[in-house]
């Protein structure tokens, strides 16, 4: 897949920011910079998201994955799984994240968030009453909330991501974990 949006020129202090920080400077930032207001908007957002501690890290990390995976996001899964070796996660875990109801190394808390994660995903959402219970019961109000506005966003970036024709960056070859498919049996296709 080809960019469908050409990339905008950054100023040169954000330019070198981002490589001194990451490496190399994220295709969905040089995207959305053909509007730099909208680009600071979202930057903005995204670093106050990052901020917020309610909701666990990796529990938020996995979730944004499991987007990622439902909607074909490689870019996403790329980047995620530079941040879980980042947070120092569990990277064999993270790497079975595309296929987290086939892999027996969840907890029942972990599996909650990735099932809610695709619940809100889907179209319509398809959220439940018992799951967001469960969420509720084990997170509180404040996190359950907080992960519900990251979830939101990474639809939010994952789409975009994918509208633009954004794929995956390298990014993951940091931490050698292979971009992993999504299970067939899911009805959505595989990132790999």
């Amino acid at each position: 897949m080809t960019l469908r949006v050409p990339k905008a020129e950054l100023p040169a202090e954000l330019r070198e920011n981002m490589i001194k920080v990451l490496g190399a400077v994220p295709e969905p930032v040089e995207v959305l910079w053909n509007n730099p207001e909208l680009a600071e908007a979202n930057q903005e957002f995204s670093a106050k998201m990052g901020a917020l501690d309610a909701a666990d890290a990796s529990l938020k990390t996995f979730a944004h994955m499991a987007v990622a995976a439902q909607v074909g996001c490689s870019w996403c899964l790329d980047i995620n799984y530079f941040h879980a070796l980042n947070q120092n996660l569990d990277l064999a875990k993270a790497s079975q994240v595309p296929r987290w109801r086939q892999a027996e190394v969840f907890t029942p808390l972990e599996r909650d968030v990735l099932e809610y994660a695709e619940a809100m995903t889907n179209t319509p959402p398809t959220v439940t009453d018992e799951l967001s219970k469960r969420l509720l019961d084990r997170l509180g109000p404040a996190a359950l909330v907080e992960l519900t506005v990251f979830i939101g966003f990474a639809n939010l970036a994952t789409r975009c991501n994918t509208a633009h024709g954004i794929t995956s960056q390298g990014y993951s070859d940091a931490c050698e974990i292979p971009l992993a498919g999504r299970a067939e049996t899911s009805g959505v296709a595989s990132t790999a």
